[in-house]
C-alpha cells in the first residue's frame, strides 16, 4: 500500500514511518511540505495518490488551546475536514489522530470506544470537531491516544514527559506531580504498531483506542520511571488545582479497547512499554546485556 503520513518526523509520525516502512510505500509530509489547515497547501497529497492518508497533524498544546481558539480549530478541525476532503475525492482512506481529551473523566473507569465523548476544553472540543470531519469520508479510520512517549519526542512541546521527568531529576531539581489525574501512557511505537495492524487487516472502519494496557496517575508514571532507572528522585504529589492551568483536564481520563480485543490484537501493559522505551533511549540497559 502507498501511504501518507501527514507529520512524519513528530512523536508518532517518526514510529509510524519506521513500522510501516519495509513493507509499504511510504510518503513522510513535514509541516514545510503540507499545511493541512490551509486547502490549497493539501493538493499535494492528490499528486501522490496514497491508498491510505495518516493526519497526525495537530495543534496539542492544550493551555494555549484556550488562548488560541481560532488556531486550534484551523489545525486540528478544519485540517482534519481538509485531508477528509481530499481523501474522499481520491479514493484514500483517511487516518485521524485523536486524543482521550475527548472525553470529560467523570466516568471513573477506562472510556472505551462505545462511550460519548464530551469534552470540557478547548483542545478536546475541536478533537471532537476533527473527528466529525474525518466522519465525512465514509474510508477513515480514527484512533485515540493518549500521554504520549516516544523516542523522536513531541515537536512543539520540546520532548516529552519521561524525559522531562529524567532532565529535572538529574539537575536534582525538586519535582511535583499530580496525583489525581489517570491517564493511560502510551509508547508511540506501540500505538504505530496497532495502527499498522488494524490497516492490514482491514478492519471495519470507525473509532479505535490505540493506547497501551492500564492506567495510573501522573504520579505513579513519575515513579515508575525513577524506578527503572534507579535515579532517586525529589518527587512529591500535588492536586491539580493546585496548578491553576487555563484549560480543565479530564481527571480520568484512562482508555481502554474493547474492539482490539475483539479481533484479536494485543496490547502491552505500559510498564513493559516504558521499560522498551527507556532501553531505547539509552537510560537503561536491556537484560540481556
Amino acid at each position: 500500500m502507498r501511504i501518507a503520513i501527514i507529520g512524519s518526523t513528530g512523536q508518532l509520525g517518526t514510529d509510524l514511518v519506521k513500522t510501516l516502512l519495509n513493507e509499504h510505500e511510504v510518503i513522510g509530509l513535514t509541516h514545510s511540505d503540507i499545511e493541512v489547515s490551509d486547502y490549497n497547501s493539501c493538493i499535494i497529497l492528490k499528486e501522490h495518490q496514497p491508498h491510505i492518508i495518516v493526519n497526525t497533524a495537530a495543534f496539542h498544546k492544550t493551555d494555549q488551546c484556550e488562548e488560541e481558539p481560532l488556531k486550534t480549530f484551523q489545525v486540528n478541525a478544519v485540517g482534519a475536514k481538509n485531508v477528509a476532503t481530499i481523501s474522499r475525492e481520491i479514493g484514500a482512506i483517511t487516518v485521524y489522530i485523536s486524543t482521550d481529551y475527548v472525553f470529560n473523566g467523570s466516568k471513573n473507569l477506562p472510556y472505551t470506544e462505545d462511550d460519548v465523548p464530551n469534552p470540557i476544553n478547548t483542545y478536546g472540543i475541536s478533537k471532537v470537531a476533527g473527528e466529525l470531519y474525518t466522519k465525512q469520508n465514509p474510508k477513515h479510520f480514527i484512533f485515540r491516544l493518549a500521554s504520549l512517549f516516544g523516542v523522536a519526542g513531541a515537536s512543539g512541546k520540546g520532548g516529552n514527559f519521561v524525559e522531562t521527568m529524567i532532565a529535572k531529576a538529574k539537575k536534582n531539581e525538586p519535582i511535583s506531580v499530580v496525583d489525581d489525574m489517570w491517564i493511560s501512557p502510551t509508547y508511540t511505537k506501540d500505538a504505530a504498531l496497532i495502527i499498522k495492524k488494524v490497516l492490514e487487516l482491514q478492519l471495519p472502519y470507525g473509532i479505535y483506542h490505540a493506547t497501551n494496557k492500564g492506567y495510573c496517575t501522573w504520579f505513579q508514571f513519575a515513579d515508575e520511571i525513577f524506578k527503572l532507572t534507579g535515579i532517586n528522585a525529589d518527587l512529591k504529589p500535588i492536586k491539580t488545582d493546585q496548578l491553576q492551568m487555563k484549560a480543565k483536564r479530564p481527571l480520568f481520563s484512562a482508555l481502554e479497547s474493547i474492539k482490539l480485543k475483539e479481533y484479536g490484537i494485543k496490547v502491552r501493559d505500559w510498564k513493559d512499554a516504558l521499560r522498551d522505551y527507556l532501553i531505547e533511549k539509552g537510560h537503561i540497559k536491556s537484560a540481556s546485556n
